[in-house]
């Protein structure tokens, strides 16, 4: 049984967990306030503490309890935990305490990280204002023990540093027309225009895991990268954590079409044409660099007549994204009112005349 690591108080040995307000770690036991350079001296004194163990006996301890999935013991009270492979920090689910699995971390730990600056109750606050101006949103969503299940996950991205060369091929064409005293013309002249790029794009992000939908986290962008710090597992405290389970050479396919795609309508912009179609290109991708990072996103699910709806807010910015059903039956209603008080007015319109 591998041992899962809790971030402890240096003072006083209770659970601790990161704060996005202060960017502290605050317990909620002693009142105290700790920097990340009084987390790592801690983690160094337990690292050094853990190497006088036997390292052995917790490989061999280590189990399966069925595929896919591995048990940890949670090291405040000792209960098991149960992960996934891809799960790299949980709560347990007896004593509250937040265990960081790191023996997975330290097998392939992301470089750098943007801790959550938005606490939750933003995020909370922000999806109640989503009803604003939606009267015909389901009551479902405005259920605060939905609401409450709001979660801070850490979501793995590949960070890449991208150049873009080649050509572009456009049909273009330029439209004019005149009028005499007799007839209208019409002149339509057509061009294949050809533009070049050298483009090198830094910061293209794609998300490494396949429980998150794609357009859902592209549509958490932007975010900004002067945030990413050196990787710390203390940066995890009182968060969910998810390892990739997209290889960069799996990604990467996506990040490449989207510099294409960005690069095809630069170049668009530059075409001197009224109209302008791109029909082919020699446009190559080359990899610079690629980065494995942790990016903070406040998520909540919602079962809404057996589909699943995710709405997820950036972390560091605030922005929320999510697509809100429509409740067809209180749409019913609101139009069957608002048609009743039409016909009412209408009727007591005529009846003044």
């Amino acid at each position: 049984m591998a041992e899962a690591l809790d971030n402890k108080c240096p003072a006083c040995g209770a659970k601790i967990k990161f704060n996005p307000k202060n960017q502290m770690w605050d317990c909620e036991y002693c009142g105290e306030k700790f920097t990340l350079e009084q987390m790592k001296e801690k983690q160094t004194a337990a690292n050094e503490k853990s190497n006088t163990k036997d390292k052995i006996k917790a490989e061999k301890t280590k189990q399966k309890i069925e595929k896919g999935m591995d048990v940890y013991r949670c090291k405040n009270c000792g209960a098991e935990l149960i992960a996934d492979e891809n799960t790299t920090a949980t709560f347990c689910v007896y004593c509250g305490s937040v265990a960081i699995l790191k023996e997975k971390i330290d097998m392939d730990a992301p470089k750098r990280i943007i801790p959550f600056k938005k606490e939750k109750e933003s995020a909370i606050q922000a999806f109640k204002d989503l009803k604003k101006g939606r009267p015909l949103m389901p009551k479902i969503f405005n259920d605060p023990k939905n609401i409450e299940k709001i979660t801070g996950v850490y979501i793995p991205f590949w960070f890449y540093d991208l150049n873009v060369k080649g050509t572009i091929d456009f049909n273009s064409t330029d439209i004019r027309t005149w009028s005499d005293s007799n007839y209208h013309y019409t002149e339509t002249t057509t061009f294949l225009t050809t533009e070049s790029a050298d483009i090198e794009y830094n910061g293209v992000i794609t998300d490494g895991s396949t429980h998150f939908d794609d357009d859902l986290m592209d549509s958490l962008e932007p975010f900004n990268y002067k945030d990413l710090e050196e990787y710390n597992h203390a940066y995890l405290s009182g968060f969910f954590a998810e390892k990739y389970d997209v290889t960069s050479d799996e990604a990467i396919k996506r990040a490449t079409t989207r510099v294409i795609n960005t690069t095809t309508n630069k170049a668009q912009v530059n075409v001197r044409h009224q109209t302008k179609i791109p029909i082919s290109n020699t446009l190559k991708t080359t990899k610079l660099n690629d980065e494995y990072i942790m990016l903070p996103v406040w998520m909540v699910n919602i079962n809404y007549k057996n589909k699943k709806y995710t709405f997820a807010m950036n972390g560091q910015t605030g922005k929320m994204v999510g697509d809100i059903p429509i409740d067809i039956p209180k749409a019913i209603i609101i139009s069957i009112i608002l048609f009743i008080s039409i016909f009412v007015i209408i009727m007591l319109i005529l009846g003044g005349f």
